[in-house]
């Protein structure tokens, strides 16, 4: 009569394992099923704002008109060509706050990796003042 109950344990303990592994399998086959089908792959990431494929390369005044001209460099996107519309603000680097002004460069036909400028216009600029030329804004459109 040992042996048979000691078998009959050994019988419970294989069904036990036995469900177990079946469990384990109804848990954890969708969650697999649901990873495969998937595809693994992360989401593409969004397009970086336009501003930052503009940056301004150079800020002067013009001796003859004092008006002050920034220079405004483009690069192009990985989604393909387009024009960039880039709105520069001169101010005075003493003056802390305060309203600026502002100007509008187009800069047209920027192929994906290559570097197009343009130039921008601002007011006339008093004699006694030290010009900042910066990027406020910029607007990207892709091309067709």
């Amino acid at each position: 009569m040992a042996v048979s109950t000691s078998t009959s344990a050994l019988k419970w303990q294989g069904w036990l394992v036995g469900l177990v592994t079946l469990a384990g399998l109804l848990v954890f086959a969708p969650l697999g099923l649901y990873v495969w089908a998937s595809g693994g792959a992360l989401p593409e990431a969004a397009p970086r704002p336009a501003v930052e494929y503009v940056r301004v390369t150079g800020c002067r005044v013009d001796p003859a008109g004092r008006r002050i001209a920034a220079t405004v460099e483009a690069t192009g996107r990985a989604e393909g060509a387009g024009a960039y519309v880039v709105t520069v603000e001169f101010r005075d680097r003493a003056a802390a706050g305060g309203r600026a002004a502002q100007a509008l460069v187009r800069i047209p036909g920027v192929a994906p990796g290559a570097t197009e400028y343009g130039e921008a216009l601002g007011p006339v600029w008093p004699a006694a003042t030290t010009p900042w030329c910066g990027v406020a804004a910029a607007e990207f459109t892709a091309a067709g």
